[in-house]
């Protein structure tokens, strides 16, 4: 069903009786081209551009639970492209464009609102690491403004520029960045791919991979096994859990990352805004609830709740920055399980088992990465060559000494 105005306008002059489910549920045929291993945003994308734009349409996503049930349903919603390294950021670049045509392209309401986010900075030597790096996106075709706090004193009089304990002498814009409706992303990527024959699998675990001399033949299922001529995962905080199915060690370590949502309230915040001498960035939603998060939670953990004193430091850092924000009543916080890389950058590349690829590492930028994610890993799938803004985002670069050490923390994932 072709979604429009028009439609609208019929359904609700007719009782609303003419809609039809988004997507089919079909049970698992006896093998595919392409198995993509899990249904949240990016193996849905995945399987939305391999079908799309490069013509492979007879792929099956198969999901542990309910489609869009993880991590693409339990974020912040940000979307930006304001990286530095040449290994990120033309990547972030492409997923920024794709995100500014997707709902024309899936023909679904993804909320897509480039409301702006603003990089607060509190020294000089922020400031110059943000200068920085707003040549560096220049250079890769992103947008990129400095703010003085004459600047924002006018645009965000609610942040305290008199008394804070970090004064805010600045900040980075990007303009074009802001946020989108999650688990939205994530249902017009599935009705998508589903219109063009993909078949969604829901309630389908994947218990082991079928691997004979070296080349990986299918996947075997909590509802039974399923060929395969090529098998791509991409299954986030999971990562090391279904690729030890495969004998195989990840440079990748899963932590707990807190988000919270504040009860209603009228406008108040433009866009995103992040802070500089801590971890915490914030914006409202259309509903009018503030929705923030900051560090992931320091131990290694696969469950989705976090613990206290995250939340504590979450909430001090929004206090630092706008204290106003203690006024706000919480109203309720959940946890997705982060696949923290060594470096902090992702991976989308071949495994050294022919057939068997590998999407992940993607830390805090998961959910801004999907649509590029999808777009790359469909790219490879199709042609078993990396896209060119992912030629980087190897497997092996630790071996090779290539990181793509974004935030300068070394290999640390609980620092990235």
């Amino acid at each position: 069903m072709k979604y429009s105005a028009f439609r609208i306008l019929k359904e609700g002059l007719t009782g609303n009786k003419g809609w039809t489910p988004a997507w089919r549920d079909p049970d698992p045929q006896e093998g595919y081209d392409v198995v993509v291993v899990g249904g949240g945003g990016h193996g849905l994308s995945t399987a939305y551009y391999l079908s799309n734009k490069f013509g492979v349409r007879n792929v099956a996503v198969v999901e542990k639970g309910w489609l869009g049930g993880g991590n693409i349903g339990r974020n912040t919603t940000i979307i930006r492209s304001n990286y530095m390294l040449p290994g990120n950021e033309p990547f972030y670049e492409l997923s920024m464009k794709l995100w500014e045509g997707l709902e024309q392209d899936t023909n679904y309401n993804s909320m897509v609102s480039q409301r702006s986010i603003l990089n607060l900075f509190h020294t000089d030597g922020q400031r110059d690491a943000f200068v920085r790096r707003a040549n560096s996106m220049f250079l890769a075709g992103a947008d990129a403004e400095l703010a003085d706090a004459a600047q924002l004193r006018k645009e965000l009089p609610f942040l305290d520029f008199d008394n804070a304990r970090f004064p805010i002498k600045g900040g980075l814009f990007q303009r074009r960045g802001g946020t989108a409706r999650h688990d939205a992303v994530a249902w017009g990527y599935a009705r998508g791919a589903d219109m063009q024959g993909v078949d969604l699998i829901q309630n389908c675990e994947v218990t082991g991979f079928e691997i004979e001399n070296g080349v990986c033949k299918g996947v075997q299922t909590t509802r039974g096994a399923i060929k395969a001529k090529k098998v791509a995962v991409c299954v986030a905080g999971s990562s090391s859990r279904v690729m030890a199915m495969a004998g195989m060690r990840l440079p990748i370590e899963s932590h707990v990352l807190q988000a919270f949502v504040s009860e209603g309230l009228k406008p108040v915040i433009p866009g995103v805004i992040t802070f500089g001498a801590g971890h915490f960035y914030i914006s409202q939603s259309d509903k009018g609830g503030l929705v923030f998060g900051g560090d992931i939670d320091g131990y290694n953990s696969y469950a989705q709740r976090g613990n206290l004193p995250v939340v504590e430091d979450v909430c001090e850092g929004g206090m630092a920055i706008m204290p106003m924000i203690g006024r706000a009543r919480l109203l309720r916080s959940w946890g997705g399980i982060m696949d923290m890389s060594m470096d902090g950058s992702p991976f989308i590349d071949k495994t050294h088992i022919d057939g068997l690829y590998f999407n992940g590492g993607w830390c805090y930028g998961g959910f801004k990465a999907t649509p590029a994610s999808g777009y790359c890993y469909a790219h490879l799938l199709a042609t078993d060559e990396p896209h060119e803004v992912a030629t980087e985002l190897r497997l092996d670069r630790f071996k090779r000494g290539h990181m793509i050490d974004e935030k300068g923390s070394g290999n640390q994932p609980n620092l990235h």
